[in-house]
């Protein structure tokens, strides 16, 4: 009897029956969600290689476009509100996700790359992982409250295995859902799959593009100072770009009625721009967020990144926002080097971060990306960064469906419970 209630006690206390239960599961939905995203990078490297070697596709990113958003129009309303409807669901489950999210957004963001939109990966990574991860569903019936991990558990394969990052994945997965408030019954479950998705995806033959931040100067106040002065920009990058691209969202929908011309409009201004400007603000433009760590950037390479991005997203193509989000920070950080007297790599790794940081309101996430990615060495200027973009960029932010669970300033308790749909405009 004694012996039967210690064993008991024992199990309860650790919780041995969770664990293999979420082992289990982060094995199938780790090793299923990495792979998916090794097979997507590969297929992007693909869409650029093909379109580097034929610049005129560029030229058809309108009729791309059209294309994109009839396929949401057909096949994906019900999948249509992206990285939003996963941050729904977990927030209050409703209904079983439909995997055609997975094929969908994978197909359309290879297409908005092959003809040069300028989109990111991030975005369909993560919805990639969360409608794999919500079809165990269909199998073994969740609760409610074990669902909400296990879709936490498919974003953070997605954004772990897509950008190597496995720590920033899983307490992504925790820190998006509401702002200011991370849900830590799920840390276990999320860090399991992360680690396993990075893993699998790098079974597959692709590689993770390194960055270095080569010079990182002593701790000093000035140099404390410095950073915070430089977050105050990157801060304000992230709240252009979340502001911009919810604003001309809601334009293209009021003033262009009819589905087809908002991507005919917006994939000719990008392409346009794209032609004017520089090839290198088509697709993700890894060269050019590689190139900021050592050269110096003009003012106008972050901005006109944000614009274009802005454009196509909000116009209906696909892809995410991470990627472009971290060119407009290295881009201007590195700019940012013409006026402060600090090195252009480590200008350039912070604001990597840090308008990352503002625009998803996930300090904490990245924080531990910036110092997976950049060493541990720049990690207090890192998170510097990260938390003061994040209180500089406002109650704004690219997932609109995120709930304020903290309000970021004390003098505005009434926000709290809201969602960023309802504050920002």
């Amino acid at each position: 009897m004694f012996a039967e209630m210690i064993k008991n006690r024992i199990l309860n206390q650790f919780h041995f029956r969770f664990l293999l239960k979420w082992i289990l599961v982060s094995i199938i939905v780790g090793g299923l969600s990495g792979s998916a995203s090794a097979w997507f990078l590969m297929a992007l490297k693909w869409a650029k290689d093909v379109r580097e070697a034929n610049y005129w596709l560029i030229g058809l990113l309108p009729i791309a476009g059209i294309g994109i958003v009839a396929s949401y129009n057909f096949w994906g309303k019900e999948v249509s509100k992206g990285n939003n409807q996963l941050i729904e669901e977990v927030q209050q489950p409703n209904k079983i996700i439909p995997i055609i999210m997975a094929p969908l957004v994978l197909a359309c963001t290879v297409l908005t790359h092959l003809f040069g939109g300028s989109a990111g990966r991030e975005g369909t990574a993560v919805q990639m992982g969360g409608s794999i991860a919500d079809q165990i569903n269909q199998f073994v019936k969740f609760s409610d409250a074990d669902r909400k991990i296990l879709i936490m558990c498919g974003i953070a394969s997605g954004f772990a295995s897509v950008f190597g990052t496995p720590l920033a994945g899983a307490l992504f997965a925790l820190e998006i859902i509401f702002i200011g408030k991370i849900k830590y019954e799920a840390i276990v479950a999320t860090m399991l799959s992360a680690f396993v998705a990075n893993y699998a995806c790098d079974l597959w033959p692709i590689t993770h593009t390194n960055y270095t931040i080569s010079n990182v100067p002593n701790i000093t106040t000035l140099n404390i100072f410095l950073t915070i002065l430089a977050s105050v920009a990157f801060g304000l990058a992230a709240f252009g770009f979340s502001t911009g691209m919810h604003w001309l969202t809601r334009m293209f929908k009021q003033y262009i009625k009819t589905w087809f011309v908002r991507p005919l409009i917006g994939g000719g201004i990008v392409a346009t721009g794209i032609f004017l400007f520089g090839y290198q603000y088509a697709g993700l433009g890894v060269d050019t967020i590689v190139e900021s760590f050592t050269i110096q950037q003009s003012p106008e390479v972050f901005a006109l990144k944000l614009i274009l991005t802005v454009i196509t997203l909000s116009a209906g193509f696909k892809g995410g926002e991470v990627t472009p989000l971290f060119f407009i920070g290295a881009a201007l950080g590195s700019a940012l080097s013409l006026v402060l007297p600090l090195p252009v790599s480590l200008l350039a790794g912070i604001g990597f971060v840090a308008v990352f940081s503002g625009a998803t309101n996930a300090p904490v996430a990245c924080s531990l990306m910036g110092m997976e990615l950049f060493g541990i060495e720049a990690g207090v200027y890192i998170t510097l960064a990260c938390f003061s973009a994040y209180h500089f960029s406002g109650h704004t932010g690219i997932y609109s469906s995120q709930i304020i669970g903290r309000p970021k300033h004390s003098f505005l308790p009434n926000l709290k419970g809201r969602r960023l749909s309802e504050v920002m405009f």
